[in-house]
């Protein structure tokens, strides 16, 4: 849990690291490699298994809406490297929602399963390699997708891409600044420095405090999990590791990979590594805590707070009011998932409270839209049943299969667009009533924003 007052000095001059010159790329072939993992209910009702806080639309964007961590990451990223190709990796649960937030805008290389981050990597470099055809000498910059940091720290990037170019080194890390003690990061010894970069002494990982605080005060920054490399670099690691494979076939046998992560399987062995330094703002949002700080008393959503409501702030993803009267220093987070009500550091309590539930989610992003489930039901032996609602963005279609041994009804309630069944179009709009057989399917056309409401319930003749 980061804690914004325990600060310290650091030591390190950021003079003595000289700025390179104003990062020129359009020369270079950029590729940026976003890993996007992770699962968990840290920051619950909000996030579960299958919606990581990187896609939870809770910071503001600058023009009075909100923006996901992924999308503010993307347009970050996109002031400092307007052509640069940008890849996500990341696992098969989450690719609908990366398409429903950036579109065709990115690439997405899919791991069948988690690998941990050597894997996927490799992944992503061999489909640069072997699927895009992109040359050896190309420039790589892999960065988790949920950094939450300032401009400058994207220029940063810039300036990595540049001492790779230059052969500073092999192998190009991020040196975060650490603006308090702690044992949770690993801590990189910088050498002496260079123009605006350092060769790396030694690692550290996970110093206990009493280290860690000496490690500070000699100059060592934080590993910030950022690395740039040209292409045929890692591409030679990834074949010492699997063999010559095509993109094609490391996906198919990514399951007996091993389990390793990128610092173990490439920086630790590596012959030639340096690093640049960031001294900005850089904070991890997955807590309550954070978050509630970044999010400010405004809040997000339907919410009324009393004047006698002191340090509370409220999360409403429904479309009902939450009114809080009275209360202090409090988290009040509502989704279609469950209702939190916490002291504002909720700490190691809420996962363990959470898994006892053993509820399966109840909103779930796609590309197309939002599906919401508002009830479910069990008929005993006949089977169970749902109630969901649906939003199809517009000029947005969606592939509808009814299960086998259900029964499928769609009423629309707003908007206007088509449902296609193979045979028949009907034009749909708001009160139509879209009947859907036992295993049938269709497409469900959107033209300017379709709401409808689903009822599931078991075709009990086939039970």
């Amino acid at each position: 849990m980061l804690h914004q007052d325990a600060v310290v000095a650091n030591s390190v001059d950021f003079g003595l690291y000289s700025p390179v010159s104003k990062v020129i790329i359009h020369h270079m072939n950029i590729h940026m490699i976003l890993l996007s993992g992770g699962s968990g209910k840290r920051l619950w009702p909000l996030s579960n298994e299958v919606r990581s806080k990187q896609f939870l639309r809770v910071l503001e964007n600058g023009s009075g809406g909100h923006e996901s961590m992924l999308q503010r990451v993307f347009r970050q990223l996109r002031v400092e490297f307007s052509d640069a190709h940008v890849v996500v990796a990341t696992g098969a649960a989450q690719r609908e929602q990366i398409l429903s937030q950036l579109g065709d805008a990115v690439d997405i290389v899919s791991e069948p399963q988690r690998r941990d981050t050597f894997p996927a990597i490799a992944l992503a470099t061999t489909f640069l390699h072997d699927s895009c055809g992109s040359p050896d000498n190309d420039v790589v910059v892999v960065l988790p997708v949920d950094v939450f940091a300032e401009q400058h720290y994207f220029s940063t990037l810039g300036r990595m891409c540049e001492v790779v170019e230059a052969g500073g080194a092999e192998l190009v890390l991020m040196g975060i600044a650490p603006t308090f003690t702690s044992s949770r990061f690993g801590y990189m010894v910088p050498g002496k420095p260079a123009e605006g970069y350092a060769l790396i002494e030694r690692f550290v990982e996970k110093p206990p405090l009493k280290l860690a605080t000496d490690l500070i005060a000699g100059g060592a920054l934080w590993n910030g999990g950022v690395f740039a490399f040209r292409l045929g670099y890692l591409m030679d690691i990834v074949r010492s590791h699997v063999g010559n494979l095509s993109f094609s076939k490391l996906h198919e046998t990514y399951e007996t990979l091993e389990k390793t992560s990128f610092d173990y399987a490439v920086v630790e062995k590596a012959s030639s590594v340096a690093m640049v330094p960031y001294d900005g703002m850089w904070k991890d949002l997955g807590t309550w805590d954070a978050l509630a700080q970044e999010i400010g008393p405004q809040g997000i959503g339907e919410q009324l707070l009393s004047t006698t409501t002191e340090g509370t702030v409220v999360v409403n993803e429904l479309e009902i009011p939450v009114v809080v009267v009275g209360t202090r220093n409090l988290i009040v987070a509502a989704s279609p998932d469950g209702i939190l009500v916490s002291d504002t550091q909720p700490g190691t309590e809420l996962k363990p409270l959470v898994d006892t539930l053993g509820h399966p989610p109840r909103f779930e992003q796609l590309r197309w839209g939002t599906r919401t489930v508002l009830d479910r039901r069990h008929y005993g032996r006949d089977g169970a049943g749902e109630t969901r609602e649906v939003e199809l963005d517009a000029l947005q279609e969606a592939s509808i299969t009814c299960a086998v041994g259900t029964i499928l009804v769609m009423v629309c309630t707003t908007g206007r667009g088509s449902w296609t069944n193979g045979r028949d179009t009907i034009q749909v709009e708001a009160g139509t009533t879209i009947p859907v057989a036992s295993g049938a399917s269709g497409i469900l056309y959107s033209e300017n924003g379709l709401r409808l409401v689903e009822i599931v319930v078991p075709n009990v003749e086939n039970v």
